[in-house]
């Protein structure tokens, strides 16, 4: 016969939060999703609060505004959509697009319904006039400084329905995930630390000190099993069982283009690979000109539109005096400026793109184009989540990638090959752990009588 989970086996179920589901059964899901998108916004709105992690255009969009709709039919208050720069005009339109109604603000004032702004909006509005949370590309909270993050903390902390939604929760980024789950309301990013990792603390040849993390014995299982208890990671239909048809991208050409340059480190004889990141700084100041020129030549071969990323304002400055066409958004605009120029991209009014990742690698849909130039990073998610605006499902072309650097950027280059086998690896573990949450059996059965010892 079945029984009851012993008592010491409830007790670590309930450490790990696992029995939390906190939402309700689906009022609508409609026809128009995907199979695997509707598996996930069903499990979504019956979790309550939960983190889909899906690769750029599997529809993390339409699945958050149905989520939305089910929400607010449901509690009868409005939700709050919650998006980077310019991409809340996307929601807009894809509301229009499917028949959900959303409304854009930007001052804190709205009606009753769907309402979506960009997250330096949200100190503008009230978190109880709103029933939902929506938190789109969520993994964007690490990039803005700590008062912001707390407040968006804060903010979601009086909601009662919450859903986050990334492509890029990288799963060995642990202090995102910790995040995350605060934010949803389950263990704090302290708390999953003390509970499933052990504290070192390295010293490096300075005798400076830095805290590093890594897994108590036997608790990598339990850790990724928790985070499967609320939240549902896939690259493509089938990590979660459903067929791949569509949702197989095109090719992704990738080409290291190295610039030819006279430039020498100071205080050696000829040219060397730069050695650490003050020699790479200083070489990539140094061939600016370079660079910059090399790009303009590339983008220039056909008349198809291209986005240029950079990271220093005298990179920008100079690309966009010497790409035909071009128009650079910077950090000196105002956040409606920027917006506009991103629009006008996304429509096809602006033909050239010249911007740095931090400002706008997230979110936005650029299917139309596939050229893209790059100056090298050490930021695996910068330089994926700028592939991604082009190379997403949805695109038709082959995406054709230059990576430019100066001959001192080569252990960049390097650098994010060795991060992209990782978070390969990786995402690998957690999609084989999701699986096996899927289908685990919680029940524990006993054939036999348990035979009380004659001394008791």
């Amino acid at each position: 016969m079945k029984r009851k989970l012993n008592g010491y086996q409830s007790f670590l179920n309930d450490k790990l939060q696992e029995h939390t589901d906190l939402g309700f059964d689906p009022l609508w899901i409609p026809d128009f999703l995907f199979g695997f998108e509707a598996f996930l916004t069903e499990w979504s709105i019956r979790k309550g609060r939960a983190g889909i992690f899906a690769y750029c255009g599997m529809g993390k969009s339409i699945m958050e505004l149905v989520w939305g709709e089910n929400v607010l039919r449901y509690i009868n208050k409005p939700v709050l959509i919650a998006t980077p720069l310019a991409v809340s005009y996307q929601f807009v339109k894809e509301g229009e697009k499917f028949g959900i109604e959303v409304e854009r603000s930007s001052n804190g004032k709205h009606k009753k319904g769907i309402v979506v702004t960009n997250y330096e909006r949200l100190h503008y509005f009230n978190p109880d006039d709103f029933g939902g949370f929506v938190g789109d590309e969520s993994s964007i909270l690490k990039n803005f400084d700590g008062a912001t993050k707390a407040l968006v903390t804060e903010f979601v902390r009086k909601i009662p329905y919450r859903l986050l939604g990334t492509a890029t929760a990288a799963p060995n980024d642990f202090q995102e995930l910790g995040t995350s789950s605060e934010a949803l309301g389950y263990l704090g990013y302290k708390d999953m630390l003390t509970r499933f990792f052990k504290q070192e603390t390295a010293k490096d040849y300075l005798g400076w000190g830095r805290l590093k993390y890594r897994f108590r014995g036997h608790a990598e299982h339990p850790f990724w099993r928790w985070v499967c208890s609320w939240a549902r990671s896939c690259r493509r239909p089938s990590d979660l069982g459903f067929d791949d048809d569509g949702f197989i991208l095109p090719k992704l050409v990738e080409r290291e283009v190295l610039v030819e340059t006279d430039y020498v480190l100071p205080g050696k004889l000829m040219l060397m690979p730069s050695t650490d990141l003050n020699e790479q700084r200083a070489e990539r100041r140094a061939t600016i000109k370079e660079r910059c020129e090399k790009v303009a030549e590339i983008v220039s071969l056909d008349d198809t539109p291209s986005v240029s990323w950079c990271h220093l304002n005298p990179e920008g400055d100079y690309l966009e005096k010497v790409v035909p066409e071009a128009r650079q958004v910077h950090g000196r605009m105002q956040d409606e400026e920027k917006e506009e120029l991103l629009l006008a991209f996304q429509q096809g009014q602006l033909k050239r793109l010249i911007i740095k990742p931090k400002i706008a690698c997230f979110g936005l849909n650029w299917q139309h184009c596939h050229r893209i130039t790059m100056f090298p990073s050490h930021s695996y998610e910068q330089a994926y989540q700028a592939i991604r605006r082009c190379w997403r499902f949805g695109q038709k072309e082959e995406v054709i990638l230059d990576v430019i650097a100066s001959p001192g950027e080569a252990g960049v280059i390097q650098n994010l090959q060795r991060k992209s086998k990782q978070v390969d690896r990786m995402f690998d573990s957690i999609v084989k752990y999701m699986n096996e949450e899927l289908v685990i059996d919680r029940s524990v059965e006993f054939k036999e009588k348990v035979k009380v010892p004659s001394w008791l």
